[in-house]
């Protein structure tokens, strides 16, 4: 996956959280494109084999991610039974909304087991896998909460500022053969969006919310840009980040 623009047929890409919502328009994507998919998910089983289905047939591969040895058992899993990794997206994350001073001790490990924990280990069990055949990409999802402070969303913004920081920290590190990006959703809504999230899209330049397709359209360029392309932060959030 050195050349820019290259093709991603017949590359391994592993999603986490890829059952559904933008996990799973991110998996179609990258079965489109010809990539071997190998769909992570935990509880929804269901929505996984089903997304598993229109992807051709990709694997699946179900843990707790808030389990580091979850995480290294999924990575060994995968190289047994696919034989390599060549791109990784973080897509997995919880979201949750609390007054800061309610915030408990687990409220917070409950968004940063996942949102930040996770996304590190994931990272570091992708790299040791993409350095056996070369190289790779690894993609992570931050969000708009990390560029801008929601006061209701304390705990989950400094979460995905966290993975702002991380994704340019390992972007360092794992040069020049494996390139780090992260994409930065703005709303992205589905059935269930709350006020907060409608009032937000009024409030976004282009005028709507975004859709799972246009975030996969980012994902899958960071997966086929060249190796110059590392450490940068992709906000596709209709200009919301700009007002």
């Amino acid at each position: 996956m050195a050349s820019p623009q290259s093709s991603l047929s017949g590359k391994v890409v592993l999603v986490t959280g890829a059952a559904k919502r933008v996990g799973r328009g991110i998996a179609l994507r990258l079965a489109e494109e010809g990539a071997r998919v190998a769909i992570h998910y935990q509880r929804s089983e269901t929505e996984a084999r089903r997304t598993a289905e229109e992807c051709g047939g990709a694997e699946l591969f179900r843990a707790n991610l808030e389990s580091v040895a979850e995480i290294g058992r999924m990575f060994a899993e995968l190289e047994q039974r696919m034989g390599r990794l060549d791109g990784l997206v973080n897509n997995a994350a919880r979201f949750t909304r609390f007054d800061p001073l309610d915030i408990t001790e687990k409220d917070w490990d409950f968004i940063h087991s996942v949102n930040l924990k996770a996304v590190f280990f994931c990272c570091q069990n992708a790299t040791r896998l993409m350095r056996k055949s070369g190289g790779g990409r690894i993609v992570n999802l931050s969000s708009l909460g990390g560029i801008r402070p929601w006061a209701e969303h304390a705990h989950y913004c400094s979460s995905k500022a966290g993975v702002i920081m991380l994704t340019r920290a390992l972007a360092k590190a794992f040069a020049p053969h494996i390139t780090v990006n992260s994409v930065a959703p703005g709303v992205i809504p589905f059935e269930d969006i709350d006020e907060r999230g409608k009032q937000l899209i009024a409030v976004t330049p282009a005028g709507r919310g975004g859709t799972p397709a246009e975030i996969a359209d980012a994902v899958v360029y960071f997966l086929k840009a060249s190796e110059f392309v590392t450490g940068q932060i992709l906000a596709v959030d209709g200009g919301l980040s700009q007002r």
